[in-house]
């Protein structure tokens, strides 16, 4: 999710917070359902948060995992790909010094 989009729900669920809780306050209620509403929407409000932090752990979590495992996929990509040149310089160099060999051998004759 971006940051816009955070931002905006984190945004939306204020206004929500605070146009009820002055819903609330200019409702002819007594003190104590007045007291009652306000509390309930405080809870209302902690619960959509929690929700809120829970769905955006869990996402992180996935990101994480797969961030994780495509990391890992490219590393043995890299180093399967430094094992097959590893072995084409080998090749190369062990061809190399068979022909310095014989040439030496040529020279010591």
């Amino acid at each position: 999710m971006s940051n816009l989009n955070s931002n905006s729900i984190l945004a939306l669920l204020a206004g929500a917070a605070i146009g009820a809780g002055l819903g609330i306050l200019f409702a002819p209620d007594k003190g104590s359902k007045t007291r009652e509403k306000i509390k309930g929407g405080f809870d209302d409000l902690k619960d959509q948060a929690k929700s809120k932090w829970t769905s955006l752990e869990t996402e992180a979590k996935q990101k994480f995992t797969s961030t994780k495992d495509e990391l890992k996929d490219s590393i043995d990509t890299l180093l399967s790909d430094t094992s097959y040149k590893t072995e084409e310089a080998i090749v190369f160099l062990e061809e190399k010094l068979a022909e310095l060999k014989k040439q030496n051998a040529k020279l010591h004759k």
